[in-house]
């Protein structure tokens, strides 16, 4: 009877051991399956750049050979460079014949028509033009007084005029160079030697010229009733770079956090119209039926999903495939197939089984897939705002086009370090990509800004003229 029951207990031990391996087992199992999952994250199923694919990531998705030879195929309408109009020309050089090809007659010199036409662009050997300006002292043959000339304050602000202090901006922001490169360019092509910290100065104050223009983006972004908002990460100032777009204009943020007082500033506490954005939690403070979410960043979510074993994969395959009827539907629309009213009368199937589809992986009880059903139930009314808005966009990729050239900046120039760095990259990061936005040159924008503040600077303090006088 005693062997008996010490076999029962040792049974009861091992059974508790056997139950704690067991627990310890699937806690590694889950453990190594979100590893895997990390290990395996690139640019299809997370919201990684392309640049930052690990080696194991899948080849980039490339189209299918044809058969057809290489360039443009027969029938193909050409694209050829439109020659400059007569007024954007500096020289005419004519070529006319001097003698009849067929009795070597002399020809007149002002008959004919002009038959062919070619035009040569060519750099000058020192773009930049110098202008030095001499101020004069003349003494007066009555009184012997000296009155001294003074050259404007307007003209004393830089060594720089304004299209080339617009010009070295651009260089420094959209096209990337450093401020080194930059002076380099400017001595070696332009032939205009400028030190490092003339560069910075001009950055200074392009930055605050372009002070008022900045202001009134913010302001018309703010009363759009459609807005694009996104933001990625700034380095060295630990900061992160925020985007508010809309068709025609852009306004950017630079704030030390990701949170609901940076998107303040950006848009104001009483945030109006509809707003696309991503899923981050932060953007649920607005309402469903004024915001829509990204379908761009949902397919990389349900691509995730998809590339899991088991269940969660085969979920992931269902919501690809109800994805790709979503935007095959949205590019009919687009190119004028069908109408507004169809397109929500042939989306109401696929909401339908979306919403079954959603409510089968919030019960799955796979914690990742049932978090972002969950989360999907709960914003549904967001996932359809594009339907019923006229010029709302399912996607985000406005915004994201926005922040392209920024990102490419800060892998250029890893952020900037300084208050006024951080106004000169949000002001001249919304001037140029409203420009774009308006078709608008980014050069003939920027020296008027600069200009008009000059002119106002000169204006508040200007130095009266003071005779001197010679010693006896």
């Amino acid at each position: 009877m005693q062997k008996n029951h010490r076999l029962r207990q040792r049974v009861r031990h091992l059974e508790a051991k056997l139950r704690t391996a067991q627990w310890q087992t699937d806690q590694l199992a889950r453990r190594v399956a979100e590893l895997e999952q990390k290990l395996n994250r690139n640019s299809r199923n997370s919201s990684l750049p392309p640049s930052a694919n690990p080696p194991a990531a899948p080849p980039a998705v490339s189209k299918k050979p044809t058969g057809r030879s290489i360039g443009a195929q027969k029938g193909h309408r050409g694209h050829f460079r439109k020659a400059l109009p007569p007024e954007r020309v500096d020289e005419f050089i004519e070529h006319r014949p001097g003698v009849c090809a067929r009795c070597q007659a002399k020809l007149p010199a002002n008959a004919g028509q002009i038959v062919g036409r070619h035009q040569v662009m060519e750099l000058p050997r020192r773009a930049v033009t110098v202008t030095e300006h001499r101020a004069w002292s003349v003494p007066c043959p009555c009184c012997q007084a000296v009155t001294r000339g003074t050259i404007p304050r307007r003209l004393r602000v830089s060594v720089a005029g304004e299209r080339l202090s617009a010009a070295l901006c651009l260089l420094s922001s959209r096209l990337h160079g450093s401020r080194r490169a930059a002076a380099q360019l400017l001595q070696e092509v332009l032939g205009a030697p400028l030190s490092l910290g003339s560069i910075s100065a001009r950055e200074g104050e392009m930055s605050r010229a372009l002070a008022g223009d900045y202001q009134q983006l913010k302001e018309h972004v703010v009363q759009y009733r459609l807005k694009h908002v996104d933001e990625t990460g700034w380095k060295r100032a630990g900061r992160f770079l925020w985007v508010a777009a809309t068709p025609q204009a852009a306004v950017f943020h630079l704030d030390r956090g990701r949170h609901r007082g940076a998107l303040h500033k950006l848009l104001t506490k009483q945030i109006e119209g509809v707003l696309c954005t991503d899923r981050y939690r932060l953007y649920e403070q607005h309402p469903p039926h004024r915001r829509q979410l990204c379908w761009a960043h949902l397919k990389r979510d349900f691509r995730a999903q998809q590339e899991r074993a088991g269940p969660a994969g085969h979920w992931g395959r269902r919501a690809l495939k109800l994805t790709d009827q979503i935007f095959a539907l949205w590019h009919r629309f687009k190119q004028g197939q069908i109408v507004r009213a169809t397109l929500r009368r042939k989306m109401r199937p696929v909401r339908r089984h979306l919403r079954r589809l959603l409510a089968q992986g919030a019960r799955s009880g796979i914690e990742q897939l049932a978090g972002l059903c969950a989360n999907l139930l709960r914003l549904e009314q967001a996932l359809w705002t594009f339907l019923r808005i006229e010029g709302l966009e399912p996607t985000n990729n406005h915004a994201e086009r926005m922040l392209r050239p920024a990102v490419q900046w800060r892998k250029k120039s890893l952020g900037c370090h300084s208050e006024g760095g951080c106004r000169f990259v949000e002001r001249m990061l919304s001037v140029i990509q409203t420009c774009r936005l308006r078709g608008q040159s980014v050069m003939d924008h920027l020296p008027q800004a600069l200009r008009r503040y000059r002119e106002e600077l000169t204006q508040l303090c200007t130095p009266p003229l003071q005779p001197l006088k010679l010693a006896a």
